[in-house]
């Protein structure tokens, strides 16, 4: 790294001062050593952008939350300003870096699991250990080989805070926003890559790095992913409504799942990819090679019934360092209860839903009566 060494003191100063003493060739330089270093830590593709938004971006939130797709998320409307303006968590921000990671798991098929109603789907994502640590601890190694390096200051984002990632991703060409709102990457590697199972998280910087320019929307006429919701969340291309959309509804969503709702879930428990499963961009993803996102406790496969019998010890043991921890013994519960109602009926299930039938929980009380009601007893 001899081409953007500067003398800087043991405290970090300003990007304006980095700036200043690298210069523009200087700052190439170093956008190109952060790369370097992102292939290094595990980092599939890194992209720089400006810390900025344009107004339309503002207003379409706006929009969508005075329309209340955000529905129980109401951390989205306390934090809406934040979310436009990056400057309000981090003074003085110059530059968002982003970077995404795979991790499609080598578990048992998602449509062989879709397929068989006794079995639980649990989204691919969370099969393994919880995204949050494993990119941010990365990013974290990532920003401070940066300030080692040079006098900066920089703060670390993975879906912790409110920063409209996706946004900021396509913006700097991390990929471009499909139609079922998620980011979509294509990767001309060799092999080529591409789709959209991958994680993303931001490092916030003060130095005005060069920027990447904006990823191309590769989606076409294609809407695969619209229908293929089973609950009709996707309400137009690029338009989700959270408050039916399954992932929306197994994990954000604290009450009561709407009884509309319930036969449409099947036996989706946690999250949901269907309409990743259609997009055609998903069909020459790779497996990740990363250990951290390996299937643990055999969740890619494993029974309704035999999820439903876990008190609380082990519900709490089972998913130690995974995302699904976060939901809690009691909207697991509920989740597998409405599985269990939509599941191929047999004793083992009656009796299963019989035993949690005067549970302590009020909400899972009321949907182990829904999942009775729903097997005809």
């Amino acid at each position: 790294m001899s081409e953007i060494e500067i003398e800087h003191p043991g405290h970090p100063a300003n990007g304006t001062d980095a700036h200043a003493k690298l210069g523009t060739a200087g700052l190439a330089a170093l956008a190109a050593t952060i790369r370097q270093w992102a292939s290094e830590l595990g980092f599939s593709a890194l992209t720089i952008g400006e810390a900025r938004l344009p107004p339309a971006v503002g207003e379409g939130l706006r929009s969508w939350l005075a329309a209340g797709c955000h529905g129980d998320m109401d951390y989205m409307v306390r934090h809406a300003s934040a979310r436009i303006h990056p400057a309000g968590l981090m003074p003085n921000v110059s530059r968002v870096i982003s970077a995404r990671i795979h991790y499609w798991p080598d578990a048992t098929p998602a449509a062989e699991v879709l397929g068989n109603g006794a079995l639980a789907y649990i989204s691919r994502y969370a099969l393994g250990r919880d995204y949050h640590k494993v990119v941010r601890a990365r990013l974290q190694k990532l920003a401070e080989r940066i300030t080692s390096a040079v006098p900066a200051n920089t703060r670390v984002f993975t879906d912790s805070a409110p920063v409209l990632e996706a946004e900021f991703a396509q913006r700097s060409g991390l990929g471009w926003r499909g139609k079922h709102t998620l980011l979509v990457a294509r990767d001309p590697g060799s092999p080529p890559s591409s789709g959209s199972y991958f994680f993303i998280g931001e490092i916030f910087i003060d130095l005005p790095l060069p920027v990447d320019a904006p990823a191309s929307n590769h989606c076409g006429r294609c809407t695969a992913c619209l229908p293929a919701c089973p609950t009709g969340a996707i309400i137009a291309p690029y338009q989700l409504d959270a408050r039916r959309c399954i992932s929306y509804l197994t994990i954000e969503h604290p009450g009561s799942i709407p009884e509309p709702l319930c036969p449409l879930i099947g036996n989706r428990i946690y999250g949901c990819d269907d309409c990743q499963l259609v997009c055609p961009w998903n069909r020459r993803t790779p497996q990740s090679a990363e250990k951290d996102f390996a299937v643990r406790n055999g969740l890619d496969s494993a029974s309704l019934v035999s999820l439903f019998a876990w008190d609380e010890a082990e519900f709490l043991e089972r998913t130690a360092g995974s995302p699904i921890r976060r939901i809690g013994h009691e909207r697991w519960l509920r989740n597998i209860a409405v599985a269990l109602g939509n599941a191929p009926r047999s004793p083992e299930l009656l009796a299963a839903l019989r035993a949690r039938s005067e549970d302590a929980s009020i909400l899972v009380r009321e949907h182990v009566g829904w999942a009775l009601g729903r097997q005809g007893v």
